[in-house]
């Protein structure tokens, strides 16, 4: 449900967050007994709060001796044990989530703050490097990869003082194995489920960070995307996502698909968490080339002003995509631009991207060619047993296990990725030129300068549709091509429900454009009101 809110109103939802917090105030001391589970009474106290809270609330809450780390921590453990049979959301649990709990504890109870995430859990998809869990991309071929590592990001979100919880789940391989896939299915973790409708699709490939944060599994999760992975199911799932310029963040230690569309990103349930999440996880790495993008931002803050931003001015692109077709998606969309118009913003209507013969083919070509170049580079720098693997092999050992790795669907987008030649190639040159002309000059940035525009909303994705196994995924409309093609960003918050089900707004502009998308993905919030409980 979506409702215009005041900023009287608000102001009044915050003055009683304070004193429900007031009334949750009580000294814990942090000891082997914070490792028990949480009283029921406890335990329904901090999910209000958890529901109501923020990133920076809840450590404010800390501060105030009103909660602690390993509290919520043990929270977020029960509610996994809860749901979790249901949701197949997560699959992997870090066995020392609880003492790192307590460590931050102590260190705040003599004022050492770790820093803006300081005992804040969160969830990391599995395809991404970490130090005490296995990273097996769903798949039974990876299931010990143990690589005794995090990837540069986890460890910026570590010494930012989050508490790694676990893993989620994913479409197998990211969805980049079968053309027939069901999104969130794996060998590993079976098949996630939609907390707002167990029968629906949660979309992917992010598929579990998207339930897990929908369903008070985590605080935040981290997913990646070559193209909707992190925009799809954070709509289909009722949540923020954020799909980052490709380079802001690094590569390195995530399983790939595609060197020139790949990126992680936060999913959360507020914006201002998930700019608290990217502002800690950007940043060079010599080891992502592509991060030589970053290198302008190594300290760059893209939390949004607290106080009320006004888009009284705001020049916005409304871009018809697919999802409009369905006519109480569209009828959603324009009560959005109702609230937008009133709030004093300038909407430019009618635009459409544009995409020349064979654009579609040759952009899933560029992905079939750096899918098996990257992949096999990945699986050889592996510090472990792994690294013999390539694509090829992957390919034998799914045929050697089809009971399990393909009772339901197969396997031709590896067998067409591995006929593809190298990257030297000139037909994979050509289409890369191709696909990034049509998506950079020819398209985003075209329209963003012939409009004077500050950024270009839309509709994500229609409700998600009914899982199917057996026949794989019913897409019925969805934006992300445009965006993760040329590598720019592309940012999700919910706009309200059809039916039963979450639908997102989509908001898109120019390279490294975060802050002003996040700004104004943060006013949007304010007017729409979404209730994630």
């Amino acid at each position: 449900m979506y409702t215009g809110i005041s900023q009287v109103i608000r102001a009044l939802h915050v003055f009683a967050l304070s004193v429900f917090l007031a009334a949750l105030c009580f000294t814990v001391s942090v000891s082997a007994k914070e490792n028990t589970p949480l009283s029921e009474q406890r335990n329904q106290q901090l999910k209000n709060l958890v529901q109501q809270s923020t990133i920076p609330q809840l450590i404010q809450a800390m501060k105030e001796k009103q909660l602690t780390a390993t509290e919520l921590t043990q929270f977020f453990i029960q509610q996994i044990d809860e749901l979790n049979p249901q949701l197949n959301a997560v699959v992997a649990m870090n066995p020392d989530a609880i003492s790192i709990a307590m460590q931050l504890d102590e260190a705040l109870s003599h004022g050492k703050l770790r820093g803006p995430l300081h005992g804040i859990p969160i969830l990391v998809k599995d395809n991404i490097e970490t130090e005490t869990m296995p990273t097996t991309a769903g798949s039974l071929a990876l299931k010990d990869n143990f690589t005794h590592r995090d990837a540069p990001i986890i460890a910026k979100l570590k010494r930012a003082g989050a508490i790694i919880l676990g893993k989620t789940n994913l479409s197998e391989w990211a969805n980049m194995r079968s053309e027939r896939s069901s999104s969130g299915w794996s060998a590993i973790g079976g098949q996630t489920r939609n907390p707002h409708d167990l029968n629906r699709s949660t979309c992917g490939s992010s598929s579990g960070s998207g339930a897990a944060v929908a369903a008070f599994l985590s605080v935040a999760a981290i997913g990646t995307e070559t193209n909707g992975s992190i925009t799809c199911p954070s709509s289909a799932n009722g949540i923020v996502g954020i799909k980052p310029t490709v380079g802001l963040l690094s590569r390195h230690g995530i399983v790939p698909i595609s060197h020139t569309q790949d990126t992680a990103g936060p999913m959360t349930r507020s914006v201002i968490d998930a700019a608290i999440l990217l502002s800690v996880m950007q940043g060079f790495d010599e080891k992502d080339p592509a991060t030589n993008i970053a290198k302008g931002h190594l300290n760059y803050d893209y939390t949004p002003e607290q106080s009320a931003i006004s888009l009284k001015g705001k020049r916005l692109g409304v871009l018809y995509a697919a999802p409009l077709a369905h006519e109480q998606v569209e009828s959603l969309f324009n009560q959005t631009k109702q609230m937008l118009e009133q709030e004093g913003a300038l909407l430019v209507e009618g635009l459409s991207t544009e995409p020349y013969d064979h654009f579609y083919q040759d952009s899933y070509d560029v992905l079939l060619y750096e899918f098996k170049a990257t992949l096999n580079d990945y699986l050889a720098q592996l510090p472990n047993e792994y690294k013999s693997l390539t694509l090829e092999k992957l390919i034998q050992f799914n045929q050697a296990h089809a009971t399990k790795e393909m009772p339901y669907f197969q396997q031709e987008i590896f067998e067409k990725s591995q006929q593809k030649a190298t990257l030297t190639d000139q037909k994979y040159l050509t289409a890369l030129q191709k696909v990034h002309q049509a998506t950079r000059a020819d398209g985003l940035d075209k329209m963003l300068k012939e409009h004077n525009l500050d950024a270009i909303i839309t509709v994500t994705l229609t409700p998600a549709w009914s899982i199917d196994r057996i026949n794989g995924d019913h897409f019925t409309g969805s934006f992300s091509t445009y965006p993760a093609v040329s590598g720019y960003p592309h940012l999700t918050l919910p706009m309200g429900k059809v039916h039963h089900m979450p639908v997102g707004l989509s908001i898109t502009g120019g390279a490294l454009s975060e802050k002003e998308l996040i700004a104004i993905a943060h006013r949007l919030e304010q007017l729409i009101g979404y209730k994630y409980n």
